[in-house]
């Protein structure tokens, strides 16, 4: 076996005509990290009999050329790489695929689907747009039907069914849930999220998809019920389907998602996808000899075990967006902020324990916050603001000694803010509160002695009170109606009143001119 490494070597230069025929036998070419420009020449570049290439994080631009018919693993990512997506691969054995961070742009052409040994799928960060190609086994033709029930266009394409990992993260992607994706069910890595699509989730996703650890559908168009199903997902320890238009309530099935429940151990299916031969670089070359139906790695296949998946993933957890690269298969997350989700918190969402992440915000939920909410030890980021909660903040909150983040601001809660070590020490302490009228107490400047119920039989006496002011008020109008009633009624009366009044005002005119006049020639 040939290896050429001259990765992170600081070269500068094109890569030569010459270099394509020398080293045009050469099992793995790795040129990552350096700063070679210009293009991949079509021809000499689909002649290259090389099973590996990686020629990421470098300057290389122009279109991208059809790959050598040998190649199972290419990585192009980092690049400037413009244009479509080959009309025509070439290379039917490729299992790894990754073209993240370029410009290519067009839609994924029907060619993808002849790729049935795919394993790892990267097409995240570029200009990508219209639907995703509907990919269906040829056995199946004549028996292919989409979720409502039609046939499907393209029954004579061969099934991609290996794929361990799909991300197709920030593109323009358009189109419904992708519908081949029932037949991947060794599916472990899932990322649709900032595209264009649109559309119900399928009930089968739970079913179909029951090996999926992470999947983010975060800012698409989806719309309907978050599917119970979902909680089929025995293994999946990152669900995000934030800034779409979900609507219903929360199902409450996703309380029995397992890998939320147990804090992961590192070894599980997603650290499978971290730590495949998603990067040449610097790594050992290792043959096994495995099964080929065993799993990730097929008979005497090319692996290495030393080296990560240089990606990072952007994730927005702790009220801000963090980059996670290995780290990734730690985290357990649950985000469904940005809907349009109705009804109350699941009491039984305590369950999750291994939670690090929860974020409910941007919906239209009512009702309490969970009086356990404090079970969820792991949590180092609590999000449920921009809701209709109501009800006092349990106290068990203050027991989330993890937490790093919180945030209940501009709901309907009431009552005294809970203190406790962790709640003093985080940032923003006003604003995490902030909207909640009825709240009281640090680090709010509203004291709670102002908004203290009365004490017993406080409210009797204001009763009391008012019935009094009451019973005056009518004797006042009834004793004047009755007069009033009279003197209408009585003309000698009504005389003699009026002769009253009249002398007595000319008694306090004479005497009010009197002490005048005496008070102005005192003055003079």
């Amino acid at each position: 076996m040939m290896i050429l490494d001259i990765s992170n070597t600081s070269i500068t230069d094109s890569i030569p005509d010459w270099f394509w025929s020398t080293f045009s036998k050469t099992d793995y070419l790795i040129l990552s990290r350096n700063q070679i420009r210009g293009t991949l020449p079509a021809v000499k570049f689909g002649k290259m009999e090389s099973r590996g290439m990686d020629f990421s994080m470098n300057l290389l631009e122009g279109g991208l050329p059809k790959f050598s018919k040998n190649l199972t693993y290419l990585d192009l990512s980092r690049n400037n790489i413009s244009g479509p997506l080959p009309l025509d691969f070439g290379a039917t054995a490729l299992k790894s695929l990754l073209l993240f961070k370029n410009s290519l742009s067009g839609t994924i052409p029907n060619s993808f689907c002849k790729l049935k040994y795919l394993r790892f799928v990267d097409l995240s960060g570029n200009l990508l747009q219209g639907p995703f190609p509907n990919c269906w086994d040829s056995s199946e033709e004549g028996n292919t039907s989409t979720s409502n029930g039609s046939s499907s266009s393209n029954p004579s394409l061969p099934m991609i069914s290996k794929i361990f990992m799909l991300n197709l993260y920030d593109n323009s992607l358009s189109g419904p849930f992708p519908l081949f994706l029932q037949k991947c069910q060794r599916l472990i890595f899932l990322d649709l999220a900032f595209n264009q699509f649109s559309g119900s989730l399928p009930t089968w996703i739970g079913e179909k998809l029951s090996s999926l650890a992470f999947l983010r559908l975060r800012s698409n168009m989806f719309t309907g019920d978050i599917p119970f199903e979902l909680s089929k997902m025995k293994d999946l320890q990152f669900l995000d389907l934030a800034s779409n238009n979900f609507s219903g309530m929360i199902p409450t099935s996703l309380v029995n998602l397992e890998a939320m429940s147990h804090i992961p151990a590192g070894n599980g299916s997603l650290s499978d996808v971290v730590y495949y031969g998603l990067s040449l670089s610097n790594v050992a070359i290792i043959f096994v000899n495995v099964p080929s139906d065993s799993g990730i790695i097929g008979s005497n296949e090319f692996i290495h075990m030393s080296m990560s998946y240089n990606d990072s993933l952007s994730v927005v957890t702790k009220g801000q967006q963090l980059e996670f690269t290995t780290g990734i298969r730690f985290m357990v997350n649950l985000d469904l902020s940005c809907n349009s989700l109705t009804g109350h918190i699941p009491e039984e969402i305590s369950a999750l324990t291994a939670l690090k992440s929860l974020n409910l915000s941007w919906n239209d939920l009512s009702g309490t916050i969970p009086m356990n909410i404090g079970v969820l030890q792991s949590l180092e980021s609590l999000d449920l603001s921009r809701n209709g909660l109501s009800g006092e903040i349990p106290k068990s909150i203050s027991s989330l000694s993890a937490l790093s983040h919180l945030n209940l601001s501009y709901n309907n809660l009431s009552g005294q803010i809970q203190s406790g070590n962790q709640l003093q020490v985080l940032d923003n302490q006003a604003s995490i509160y902030i909207g909640n009228p009825g709240l009281c107490g640090p680090p709010l400047s509203k004291n709670c002695s102002d908004t203290k119920p009365p004490p017993p039989g406080a409210e009797d006496e204001d009763q009391d009170a008012l019935f009094m002011y009451l019973g005056l008020g009518i004797g006042w109008a009834t004793g004047l109606s009755t007069v009033y009633l009279f003197l209408l009624l009585n003309l000698k009366w009504r005389i003699a009143c009026f002769l009253f009044f009249d002398r007595l005002y000319d008694q306090v005119y004479v005497q009010v001119a009197l002490t005048w006049a005496s008070l102005t020639r005192a003055l003079d």
